[in-house]
């Protein structure tokens, strides 16, 4: 790679032992990709796991004294006030978020929490470079608003935040951001939930970029974010066009660059029905002990329907939202989250599907909207059923999904 003389100087160790190990790290990258050179970024996002090797690699960074130069913001953990104060975790596990916390915040990012920020606190520009880590969100940003970032790992993003530059490869290049199979979908897609579904699809979409015909010409800030995180909960994704729709395809031969595509994949309303039944949910018709919404993150149009549905009656089972601490903010100043409350549900700040707060529900059986919400935590013994947000909620009324 050609490194400016200032990226040499980094390399050399001139800004600190942190600084070119992440350099190091990125050309190592870079030339695996056969990157020419590294090129500036100006926003990024780093998604912490709060997994012993990611704190391993946020502490090393610390101790050699990095530096966030771009602050990123960060995935969630989990709240440890909320869970720490209730006695919901080990004092292991909260001594290990406490660490995680304190290693980011060493670092100079930007403690956000939430696994949707490009919905509200971090919103590229098109064309704008950046380096954007977790699964939902490298689809978002690149497809809805026309960022340019890879598919980075946490690891990778938090080095990008350390050197302010990326490896130019992959898409970051106009060539390689043009779609390759086309998706003509032919099942009704009434609904957020209906997006989850399609984006399970990966296995029969196959590896490339995806360009979506017949979805209309308004797709849901919440119906994006379904589609993206399943796309790469099914399969690897960091982009897709929907045309008429996404802003890098108004037209169908722009969305292809004005190739043919490589081949073409038909969805429909039994390609949805068949995923949900025999892929991604437990069965139906038996009683469950919780639900669980919010991977990833539940968007305050979300909150509000939810508030709407539990107004006035009593949950049978535990409801939990999961979401960001601004979007809570404003549930509360909006009086939806006295209204969960009412109900017997929750709103949680801070917090995954995937943490050891959830143990308590080891072995039970949960609903939720979301087949990726289902897909993490099934390694802590946790199951789901899966289903519409509205029969979620039933089911949480009853204390049993149809």
């Amino acid at each position: 790679m050609e490194l400016t003389k200032d990226q040499r100087d980094m390399l050399d160790g001139k800004y600190g032992e942190g600084a070119a190990l992440a350099l190091k790290v990125q050309v190592g990258i870079g030339e695996c990709f056969d990157a020419p050179r590294m090129v500036p970024i100006t926003n990024s996002h780093v998604a912490l796991s709060n997994q012993e090797a990611d704190l391993w690699f946020a502490e090393k960074m610390v101790k050699l004294g990095a530096r966030t130069k771009v602050p990123p913001t960060v995935n969630p953990g989990f709240c440890l006030p909320y869970f720490k104060g209730r006695g919901m975790v080990t004092d292991e596990d909260a001594e290990h978020m406490r660490r995680t916390h304190e290693a980011y915040k060493a670092l100079g990012c930007r403690l956000t929490y939430n696994c949707t920020p490009y919905m509200d606190t971090n919103i590229p520009f098109p064309n704008e470079i950046i380096a954007f880590s977790e699964s939902s969100a490298t689809p978002y940003v690149n497809s809805v608003w026309g960022a340019r970032t890879n598919r980075e790992s946490a690891q990778s993003a938090l080095c990008a935040s350390i050197t302010g530059a990326v490896p130019e490869y992959g898409l970051l290049l106009d060539e390689n951001r043009k779609g390759n199979i086309l998706v003509e979908v032919k099942a009704k897609m009434e609904d957020n939930f209906s997006y989850n579904l399609l984006g399970y699809m990966g296995k029969k979409i196959g590896p490339g970029i995806p360009v979506f015909v017949g979805l209309g010409n308004y797709v849901s800030p919440e119906a994006h974010r379904n589609l993206g995180a399943e796309l790469n909960t099914s399969g690897a994704y960091g982009m897709y066009h929907v045309v008429g729709v996404t802003p890098e395809a108004p037209t169908l031969e722009a969305a292809f660059g004005g190739k043919k595509p490589e081949r073409v994949v038909v969805i429909t309303d039994d390609d949805l029905a068949r995923v949900l039944e025999t892929e991604i949910s437990d069965p139906g018709g038996r009683g469950i002990d919780f639900a669980l919404f919010g991977c990833p993150h539940t968007s305050l149009n979300e909150v509000s329907h939810i508030a709407r549905l539990v107004k006035g009656r009593h949950l049978s089972v535990p409801l939990w939202i999961m979401t960001s601490s601004l979007t809570k903010s404003s549930a509360e100043k909006m009086g939806l989250l006295d209204t969960i409350r009412a109900a017997g549900g929750e709103i949680v700040e801070d917090t995954c599907s995937d943490q050891p707060c959830w143990h308590l529900y080891k072995g039970k059986v949960g609903v939720t909207d979301s087949p990726k919400c289902a897909y993490y935590p099934r390694k802590r013994g946790l199951e789901f059923v899966i289903r519409d947000l509205e029969t979620c909620i039933e089911a949480a009324l009853k204390g049993e999904v149809e």
